[in-house]
């Protein structure tokens, strides 16, 4: 990601649209264990030779072998379980070791301030990992106002992505239950590495 100008009319740059297509996939696929459809969509994926692309390589090819119904012990394996599963996937465990803590405390006044609100019927934290990638991949095309500027989606990911969301996925690449999402893993750091490089870029 380098700082790109708008498309006509405001709209994202191809460029950033791109980033949001990453954070709406990791999205999806971090809220849900992938149903056959989502598996088929992810073997189509295809990378290139950097690290990023050999991480989501591996991922399609993963995925292009996958059976639904164990992707789905695997997700809740990882992320239910009984009681907790293997990782508990939000910013407030991460940053204090307990869950709806002071960072879920901000975010949700930062979302205030952006205009955001939690979908009725939802009960999950909204700094859950799943709806923190939703949501920047939101913020970046715009989906609920116009889209933010580059440095405004900076400040919301050093709020908010920076200070865990690698931390996290660096945990589910090497969680022993994971298989298939041990390469979204993959797939989450190093994006979050280029995410953390191209804001410093930009910044300076």
């Amino acid at each position: 990601m380098n700082a790109s100008a708008p498309g006509p009319a405001g709209k994202p740059a191809e460029e950033d649209r791109l980033r949001a297509d990453l954070y709406n996939y990791l999205g999806l696929v971090l809220s849900r264990p992938m149903d056959r459809m989502t598996l088929d969509q992810t073997a189509a994926l295809q990378g290139d030779d950097t690290p990023l692309g050999r991480a989501i390589d591996a991922l399609a090819e993963a995925a292009h072998t996958a059976d639904p119904g164990d992707v789905r012990r695997e997700f809740n394996a990882l992320f239910i379980g009984l009681g907790r599963g293997e990782l508990l996937p939000y910013a407030s465990f991460y940053l204090t070791g307990f869950l709806n803590e002071k960072p879920l405390g901000t975010l949700r006044r930062d979302f205030a301030a952006l205009g955001l609100t939690r979908a009725e019927g939802v009960f999950e934290p909204e700094d859950g990992i799943a709806s923190l990638m939703e949501m920047m991949g939101a913020l970046i095309v715009g989906r609920f106002g116009p889209p933010l500027p580059l440095s405004r989606q900076r400040d919301v990911w050093a709020r908010h992505v920076a200070p865990w969301a690698g931390h996290f996925f660096t945990d589910l690449s090497t969680a022993k239950s994971a298989s298939l999402y041990a390469h979204v893993g993959e797939v989450g750091r190093a994006f979050m590495e280029i995410e953390r490089e191209a804001f410093r870029l930009a910044a300076a």
